[in-house]
């Protein structure tokens, strides 16, 4: 393992996962199979990371007081050392993740992003650098005015100390509300930059996402371009340089997918792979993720919350 730690900065969740056969029925009931299970893009990250069993990881994140202690237990629980501000006033953060259970398990997320989001410049402290070497930010953190305010001195810090960044974009539908320009303006700086084919091609206005990802690889060192089924596209100084297949699977829920594939990638290029070597690794923790309910490695408790019959078992 690494002599260094990956420090992720981001959301810690309650996700509650209902899984679904077929469209829903509005005005009665649609039978579903109801899960709580522990989330966050940024917590998921760092689960998958800690898992991958090449990095130490390190995680700070905003919760509320009625569940923290259940999410700080689910974190150890992966490997993860995890530093969780409770909030005196908000609740954790709430995703209500619908899956439709046919063929490409496609989820829609309601999101309530309670305390996750309340991160703000005192929640931070340059210690929490000591021993890191690879800071990586949740990219729902643009979306709040204090976790903007925490990721701009987070940035600083890590620059300061020659700790390179990576970043998520998290989410198209937040992504279009913040303004391209301006989210390009606020991770001036980042390293590696790891959208979804539908961010990247928001990113750029590009319907390609080959086209996509080398035109953010102009501004941005290295852009990794998370297409699911598709695989994965690497791309550097304005070119694409890999294209790396996905493992075929039969997705059960797709949800913190892409949330796997970066923290595997990030704990191989912390044990030193090349990106590419990295990619394949995310695109192996990315398949294992689909297989599974909720967006944390195999292994986490979850606790059921409405049986019923699981439409796809």
């Amino acid at each position: 393992m690494p002599d260094g730690a990956l420090l992720v900065v981001g959301d810690v969740i309650t996700d509650v996962v209902a899984r679904h056969s077929g469209p829903l029925a509005p005005g009665t009931d649609t039978a579903a199979a109801v899960r709580t299970v522990p989330g966050g893009a940024g917590a998921n990250v760092a689960c998958w990371a800690a898992r991958s069993g090449k990095a130490q990881v390190r995680l700070l994140g905003r919760v509320g007081a009625e569940s923290a202690a259940w999410h700080e237990r689910e974190l150890a629980a992966c490997g993860v050392r995890a530093r969780l501000v409770v909030d005196p006033e908000a609740p954790t953060g709430t995703v209500i993740c619908l899956v439709d259970t046919g063929a490409a398990a496609e989820r829609t997320f309601l999101t309530d992003s309670g305390a996750s989001l309340r991160l703000d410049p005192g929640d931070w402290s340059d210690t929490l650098l000591d021993g890191v070497v690879r800071l990586h930010l949740s990219g729902y953190l643009l979306f709040s005015e204090p976790s903007r305010a925490l990721v701009a001195v987070a940035m600083a810090a890590a620059r300061a100390r020659g700790v390179p960044v990576s970043l998520d974009p998290a989410s198209a539908g937040f992504l279009k509300d913040l303004g391209v320009d301006r989210f390009l303006t606020l991770v001036d700086g980042v390293e590696v930059l790891l959208p979804s084919r539908d961010e990247a091609c928001l990113l750029t206005g590009l319907s390609d996402a080959a086209a996509a990802a080398a035109e953010l690889s102009r501004r941005i060192p290295l852009v990794v371009v998370k297409q699911g089924a598709d695989g994965a596209l690497l791309a550097r100084s304005g070119a694409v340089t890999a294209h790396v297949p996905a493992v075929p699977v039969t997705p059960r829920d797709t949800t913190g997918a892409g949330d796997a594939f970066t923290g595997a990638f990030l704990a191989a290029l912390l044990a030193g792979a090349h990106p590419e070597a990295a990619a394949e690794a995310g695109c192996a923790a990315g398949a294992r993720a689909v297989e599974g309910v909720g967006g944390r490695p195999p292994g986490v408790d979850v606790r059921t919350v409405l049986q019923g019959a699981d439409p796809d078992p």
